[in-house]
């Protein structure tokens, strides 16, 4: 993210985001969105919805228990996108227990600084990801359609409902 998004001066939506409360890092997130896409590889895909109405899709590529590309699909307001573009920036090239023990704290700092009333959307990005990998640790992956022995499973070490006797 390269340069400061709202001048003094600006009228459109980023300076409208800057009179609100948000960081100029958190306009940056929410302005260029750079973690905000599907990822039709993706080893675990993940939705949340939060109480508030906003939606995220998790997609995580994870190779040897690191997760090598992350990204979110966010039906919501821009606190809601800029915290999970940031919950990106921190997991990418970690592993899953790191992921898994992201806090809102994590990402505040990361951004800075966003609205009161908008914290809770930080809650709803650690959320989403935490139930990403807990799915992919419980083998749950909403990304993958059941394969050709009816499981759900990705039948990396052999599929176990072929060792099912009817």
């Amino acid at each position: 993210m390269s340069q400061i998004i709202s001048q003094p001066g600006d009228t459109g939506e980023a300076a409208m985001l800057a009179e609100t409360g948000y960081s100029q890092t958190a306009i940056k997130y929410y302005m260029e969105k750079p973690n905000m896409r599907e990822m039709p590889d993706a080893d675990q895909v993940s939705e949340f919805l939060g109480s508030c109405g906003d939606t995220m899709k998790v997609f995580l590529k994870i190779d040897d228990n690191t997760i090598t590309d992350a990204s979110y699909q966010v039906l919501g307001c821009p606190g809601a996108i800029s915290a999970a573009m940031a919950a990106v920036d921190l997991i990418r090239g970690k592993d899953l227990d790191f992921a898994k023990k992201l806090n809102d704290g994590d990402i505040f700092k990361v951004l800075v600084e966003i609205p009161v009333k908008k914290h809770h959307c930080i809650q709803l990005a650690v959320k989403a990801l935490h139930k990403a990998v807990d799915e992919y640790r419980n083998g749950t992956n909403g990304n993958k359609a059941p394969d050709a022995c009816g499981s759900d499973c990705d039948c990396k070490n052999g599929c176990p409902s072929k060792d099912i006797i009817a």
